[in-house]
């Protein structure tokens, strides 16, 4: 027992937070991954869309909570329209980061794999996204940090999660579930920092080889 709350109470609503933060977290990237590219093959499109994603994030998210089943049908309480409005928001803070990513990839290295024979697609997945990978990690940091903050927010129209600590408190005048609601987010999100951060170092051994000497 925490501040009045039980061990059970706080794992099962931290795994729920993870879930509802953590999947679109997933599928943000997978869609803000083609969307970069793009923005980078066709320069000239690349304002409209980084602009035009980066303005979903500017859409208050209790808004989008009680708006979205009005588009998808869920009930309100359905978790779908949670995951979709922190996909949207995923989106838009990774779009930018990703073709900022392919845009620090050195022209002289994207022109040696061209010269080796390497079709654009190749190339891509073989070249510019593994050296790309530091900086759309840092934005992916970002993002995690974001939704395990936006997540909360859900509470107030009663899906349940970490948040829900903080309406707890609120309506019974206590402060000790929402210090305990706190501590849960902040202890969650750098779970999910730290754990981008190891899967970064791992996909990128060519920097580690670089520290070590």
């Amino acid at each position: 027992m925490v501040g009045g709350v039980a061990w059970s109470t706080i794992v099962e609503l931290a795994l729920r937070h993870l879930y509802l933060a953590g999947v679109p977290l997933v599928i943000g990237l997978l869609i803000s991954l083609p969307l970069g590219w793009l923005a980078v093959r066709y320069r000239w499109a690349l304002p409209g869309i980084v602009a035009g994603t980066g303005l979903l994030y500017t859409i208050p998210s209790l808004a989008l909570f009680i708006l979205l089943p009005l588009v998808t049908g869920a009930r309100i309480l359905d978790d779908s329209n949670v995951l979709i409005a922190m996909t949207v928001y995923t989106v838009a803070l990774l779009t930018r980061t990703v073709a900022d990513g392919l845009l620090s990839v050195p022209s002289a290295t994207r022109q040696a794999a061209i010269a080796m024979g390497y079709g654009e697609l190749r190339r891509t997945l073989t070249v510019d996204l593994p050296l790309a990978i530091p900086v759309i990690t840092a934005g992916l940091r970002v993002a995690a940090v974001s939704n395990v903050s936006i997540v909360s927010v859900a509470s107030l129209i009663g899906v349940s999660q970490l948040g829900s600590l903080f309406t707890r408190g609120f309506n019974r005048n206590d402060l000790d579930p929402v210090v305990v609601g706190i501590l849960a987010c902040v202890v969650l999100a750098i779970a999910l920092d730290v754990l981008i951060g190891v899967i970064s170092r791992l996909l990128t051994p060519w920097l580690r080889a670089g520290d070590a000497r």
